[in-house]
């Protein structure tokens, strides 16, 4: 399962403003050509805006048109989907449809994926809450600190004029310590002062850890329905102020979040704004006929149908209904076809857009556009280092040249290569370090091919090595 965090506020509310056109220019941020799969995901991402302007009865009319992505590995499939979600705030899940089994077999059921998915849905939606009262939670974790370093006075209840001046002297010098002690705290000097603290432990039922159908876990289950027997328990444990301080602020967070108002609005989300990514969904096509673990594929088909088609998965927090959840599949369909598919679960992927394969052009874009491109990622890594790393353009086509040769060589991997080919080159740099603060180095032509020409056309050791 693949999250993506963080959340955004709506479905509705997410890019309002964005145009198909203006999306796709968002994703070429990211992601090298693929113009047909981005421009397919732009309108599914749009056409949701318009549906949450539409009447409601009209709204609940309208369904997603899944999409069917169909490429090698490598060429950006997952990664314009999980930037769709991140650039929407849509919760998301990527699963693969290899994974499931068809019900009556051992393995996971293919509704274990909406559930999933309204785990990350809650999470998302627990952490945007927890954003908005954090300033909040961090005061009243200070102030619980602040009294566990100097615990408050008990009321005092002087009998004569004197006890009553000694109390006031009392209490004001317990005001001036604890101005002191708050200063300190502060300005961060307490940080590795100990401190005991009581702690709610969930209790560990190792024994009752039993798979129960549908992918619940049955201690989980057991919980909500006998809170009593498998309560919290508080403990007391010493640790510093620095790290009580996070337990304290967690609690103070989770004490001002309304936790039910949470998973109402998790629940929505997920029907509405959802995208599920089933990967490999080739892995599973095919009809009656197979031997061994191949005779459950069409079954796992038949399985994921009224999923996508649209149905009613039971969750522990209530149910969800998948109409409006939309579905992005992926394969490489190598071996298998999308007609090899039942028909009913073909016609539930009216969308397919076919992904090119990566050659030594795209390759050379891949490391020179996106903003998170290999080059710039270790350039800043190694920056940290007091190391400056540049990569001249005959170095970049070098890299995007060698991972091109064993590519065609080899297994075509598409841009994974890439990371391969990067790391393979700069191993000496990133493993000196340090030791050469305030230098630069160079990555040019020269130096990639110095380093890994002959690995790159030796078939049978790049097969091994890259």
């Amino acid at each position: 399962m693949t999250p993506i965090l963080p959340f955004r506020a709506d479905p509705g509310e997410a890019a309002p403003e964005l145009t198909p056109r203006q999306i796709v220019a968002e994703l070429d941020r990211y992601v090298v050509g693929q113009t047909k799969a981005k421009r397919a995901v732009a309108i599914a991402l749009r056409n949701r805006v318009r549906r949450c302007r539409l009447p409601p009865a009209v709204a609940a009319e309208v369904t997603p048109k899944n999409i069917l992505m169909i490429g090698p590995t490598g060429v950006g499939k997952t990664e314009i989907a999980r930037r769709l979600a991140r650039l929407s705030g849509s919760p998301f899940v990527k699963v693969e449809a290899s994974k499931f089994t068809e019900v009556g077999y051992v393995g996971r059921d293919v509704e274990s994926m909406v559930r999933d998915l309204v785990e990350v849905a809650i999470e998302q939606v627990g952490q945007e809450r927890r954003e908005r009262v954090r300033a909040g939670a961090r005061a009243a974790a200070q102030r619980r600190l602040l009294d566990l370093l100097l615990p408050p006075r008990p009321a005092a209840r002087p009998t004569d004029a004197a006890s009553a001046s000694r109390a006031r002297e009392d209490e004001d010098s317990w005001g001036r310590s604890r101005d002191a002690i708050q200063r300190q705290l502060e300005a961060g000097d307490l940080e590795e002062r100990l401190v005991e603290l009581e702690v709610k432990a969930a209790p560990a039922v190792p024994f009752l850890r039993i798979g129960m159908g549908g992918g619940e876990d049955l201690d989980g289950s057991l919980r909500e329905m006998l809170p009593g027997l498998f309560g919290t328990r508080a403990e007391r444990r010493k640790m510093t102020v620095a790290e009580a301080r996070e337990v304290l602020k967690r609690e103070e967070e989770d004490r001002l979040v309304d936790r039910d108002q949470t998973v109402r609005e998790a629940l929505r989300r997920a029907e509405e704004s959802g995208i599920l990514f089933v990967d490999e969904l080739d892995k599973i096509a095919g009809r009656e006929g197979g031997h061994g673990p191949d005779v459950s594929r069409e079954g796992v088909q038949r399985d994921l149908l009224p999923v996508v088609e649209g149905t009613l998965v039971s969750t522990k927090y209530g149910p969800v209904r998948t109409d409006h959840i939309l579905f992005i599949a992926a394969g490489a369909f190598h071996v298998a076809k999308p007609s090899d598919l039942i028909p009913e679960l073909q016609g539930r992927f009216p969308i397919r857009v076919e992904l090119d394969p990566l050659g030594r052009d795209e390759l050379v874009r891949i490391l020179r556009e996106p903003e998170g491109s290999l080059p710039r990622q270790y350039a800043a890594l190694l920056g940290t280092e007091a190391v400056d790393l540049v990569f001249t353009p005959d170095g970049i086509e070098a890299l995007a040249d060698a991972a091109a040769t064993v590519n065609e060589r080899t297994e075509n991997i598409g841009a994974r290569r890439l990371a391969t080919v990067v790391e393979r080159v700069l191993e000496d740099v990133s493993f000196r370090g340090a030791e050469g603060a305030g230098s630069r180095v160079t990555i040019d032509g020269a130096y990639v091919r110095e380093r890994i020409g002959d690995l790159a056309q030796a078939a049978d050791l790049s097969r091994f090595i890259l």
